[in-house]
């Protein structure tokens, strides 16, 4: 695609959005909705980490595994599963849904919502400015009337240790756009890309070595972890908790790679990903020109306006805010920061209370996400813990699935179990949690139930269907009244 005013040296926009990942498109097409003009900034592929790195490649490449998991697990089936998965399908049905790495249709995408788009690494050159720099060396730059918008994402952090850059390692990005097998796969890091990457690339015919210095995806409920490290281990991974990492090494670029472990055993493996957390795409896109610090998540209120610049003209959206880093969350911050500079470009009232049309009120109370493991794990809002630690008076309810009978007719012996933390002052749910396979589309009724605060006393009268996975919902209601009587 030919970008359009590719030779103009200077334009001006109401908005300019900086990152056309999720994110960003969110940002452009609100404010395109409300008749602004736009021009979105890409340096790499227009769609973003998600579209080709992150969500979309990886959840391509579970699916097969997990589904073949679930044959497993039910009599009749299992029976028909009889060989291994075919690696080179697999790949295959990655490289479609990420349209081979060809941001085409996702450019085109852009261009028909009415927003220019510019390619080129964009840094901001004082307020309401940002200057474009394209692959060839060319320079333009853009004015905005009334918004610049960050969107610019996050990457992977690697540890500060000896031999890192040696070693060549994995990260999210090789974990997902990969087509060769490794024999011995060691995966440094138990958040949601290493529990996720591990269940893949076990599924796929690696010998796995998951690491982690403490339980796996600690931001869940702690049986959360738990169940999935012991499918994990029943899968044939080995996974190892309360273990660092100390140093690595790797002579040969074509051997083996040797990590030094802080027992100080070594471990040797084929490949080595580490999956340890993300750090913000904020290091060259000239924050010092505006009084911020090239490098750092960005302060955000509410609004997604940004922290410590004069004139509320710039707004940081998704990963850089570090408030949640998940595309749907980045998504829902984006159509609120949209709204919000359209409607101070219309000089109309902002709605930025609690729950308002311009405030992102659930980054705070109902954030839901899911890790789709095996079996999968989801949850939405505060876990039992951070209610506790925040004041509130609660109370847990836990219970196994097999209480359900869809449960137990959606998988034999179905391996999961849920909870609910109860607001005791208020009796509405501050949270909830879900493993089990298939739950990641269960969690939208709990995450309506959080945002939207909905009284128990109500909530026991939405009736599941029966038999499906979603009557625990019954189940858990009535443990719940059952104590409290």
């Amino acid at each position: 695609m030919s970008d359009v005013r590719e030779n103009q040296e200077s334009s001006a926009y109401d908005v300019v959005v900086l990152g056309a990942g999720p994110v960003g498109q969110n940002v452009a097409d609100r404010a395109r909705a409300a008749g602004l003009t736009v021009a979105v900034v890409e340096r790499e592929l227009v769609g973003g980490e998600c579209s080709y790195w992150a969500c979309v490649p990886s959840k391509a490449l579970l699916r097969p595994v997990i589904a073949v998991a679930d044959a497993r697990r039910v009599d009749g089936a299992r029976q028909a599963v009889t060989g291994r998965l075919d690696t080179e399908r697999v790949f295959a049905r990655r490289d479609r849904y990420v349209t081979d790495w060809d941001d085409t249709g996702q450019a085109e995408a852009v261009k028909s919502s009415g927003a220019d788009l510019f390619r080129g690494h964009g840094r901001i050159d004082g307020p309401r400015r940002v200057t474009v720099t394209r692959d060839d060396g060319a320079r333009l730059t853009l004015t905005a009337h009334h918004a610049v918008a960050i969107a610019t994402g996050s990457r992977p952090a690697l540890p500060d240790i000896p031999g890192i850059q040696e070693a060549r390692p994995w990260t999210n990005r090789h974990g997902t756009d990969s087509s060769t097998v490794p024999g011995r796969l060691v995966i440094v890091g138990g958040g949601g890309v290493g529990v996720e990457m591990a269940t893949l690339w076990q599924g796929l015919g690696s010998q796995v070595t998951l690491l982690t210095r403490r339980r796996l995806i600690p931001r869940m409920e702690p049986f959360a972890g738990e169940l999935v490290a012991r499918s994990l281990t029943e899968a044939g991974a080995d996974v190892r908790i309360g273990t660092q990492v100390t140093a690595v090494r790797r002579p040969d670029p074509t051997g083996p790679v040797t990590l030094t472990l802080d027992d100080g055993s070594d471990l040797q493996a084929d490949e080595v990903m580490f999956a340890t957390g993300r750090t913000p795409g904020t290091d060259d896109i000239g924050l010092d020109t505006v009084g911020l610090t090239p490098g750092t998540w960005l302060e955000v209120d509410t609004t997604c306006l940004a922290r410590g610049v004069d004139g509320a003209w710039l707004y940081a959206v998704g990963d850089v805010n570090h408030r949640a880093l998940l595309t749907h969350q980045g998504k829902y911050q984006g159509r609120t920061a949209g709204d919000a500079i359209a409607a101070r470009a219309a000089d109309l009232p902002v709605d930025d209370g609690p729950w308002g049309d311009h405030a992102t009120t659930a980054d705070q109370h109902a954030v839901p996400q899911v890790f789709f493991t095996d079996p999968e794990a989801a949850a939405v809002g505060m876990t039992a813990e951070q209610a506790a630690q925040a004041g509130r008076r609660i109370k847990t309810v836990d219970l196994d699935f097999n209480a359900a009978q869809g449960a137990n007719l959606y998988a034999d012996n179905y391996p999961g179990h849920a909870r609910m933390v109860v607001d005791l002052d208020r009796e509405v749910l501050l949270g909830v949690t879900f493993v089990g396979p298939g739950v990641s589309e269960l969690l939208h009724s709990a995450t309506v139930a959080v945002a939207g605060e909905v009284p128990l006393k109500r909530l026991r009268h939405a009736v599941a269907c029966f038999p499906t996975v979603s009557e625990i919902w019954l189940f858990l209601l009535a443990a719940y009244h059952r104590d409290r009587t």
